[in-house]
């Protein structure tokens, strides 16, 4: 296992499914910054056909738990402002699975897969930023 297995940076496509059935797609851009994160995603809105919405991620990895807090940049009323996730990080360190939840009494669950490649297109974009 390389150093990639224990770092996060890169770009994720996942899923997340709500608990009465339909799942929405995700893309997510993960910055490590060694044991904590920061990020985004965007998404196609669950009630407004072709809108895109946006939130901003932090997080941290904790061996292989992955714990992170997604916040909805003016997704609109029917969205809760926080979603807190917690997943499990596979050993080849290219997929995250677990749950999602809102106040615990909303949850479902998710899975996020990063392309191959892309940490290192992540990094150097970071780099160009400093």
């Amino acid at each position: 296992m390389g150093t990639d297995a224990e770092n996060l940076t890169g770009i994720w496509q996942g899923r997340y499914s709500y608990p009465f059935g339909p799942s929405v797609s995700l893309v997510a851009t993960l910055i490590d910054s060694g044991g904590s994160f920061t990020g985004s995603t965007h998404e196609p809105c669950s009630f407004d056909s072709g809108r895109t919405i946006f939130a901003m991620l932090e997080g941290s990895l904790d061996g292989r738990v992955v714990s992170f807090l997604k916040r909805y940049q003016d997704a609109g009323p029917l969205y809760a402002a926080t979603v807190k996730y917690r997943g499990t990080l596979s050993q080849d360190a290219t997929e995250i699975a677990g749950r999602w939840a809102i106040l615990a009494i909303f949850s479902g669950k998710f899975v996020m897969t990063r392309l191959p490649g892309k940490a290192a297109e992540v990094e150097h974009k970071q780099s160009e930023l400093v």
